[in-house]
């Protein structure tokens, strides 16, 4: 009987101990999940930015100002423009 007893008291240590242990995994895992998602939502925040920043360097007037300033163009007058006319379908 008192064989059985340590042999039982063993078994309830080792179950305590992988309690303890599974749950500081859990508590580990949860926290590598936490600073993932507040990765996630910096990120997010981030590729807004940017989006707004593309959209700000995609406007029309901007885009204008540098192909006269940089590239020098200018809009072709109304007389030196020449129609053309679509290809018909074979």
């Amino acid at each position: 009987m008192f064989r059985l007893n340590i042999f039982l008291l063993l078994i309830v240590i080792a179950c305590a101990l992988a309690v303890v242990t599974s749950q500081h995994r859990g508590r580990k895992l949860f926290q590598a999940l936490e600073a993932e998602q507040d990765k996630v939502r910096q990120l997010d925040v981030e590729y807004g930015q940017l989006q707004i920043e593309m959209s700000t360097w995609a406007t029309h007037p901007r885009v204008e100002k540098i192909a006269r300033e940089r590239l020098r163009m200018v809009v072709p007058a109304p007389h030196s423009a020449l129609p053309v006319q679509p290809k018909e379908a074979n």
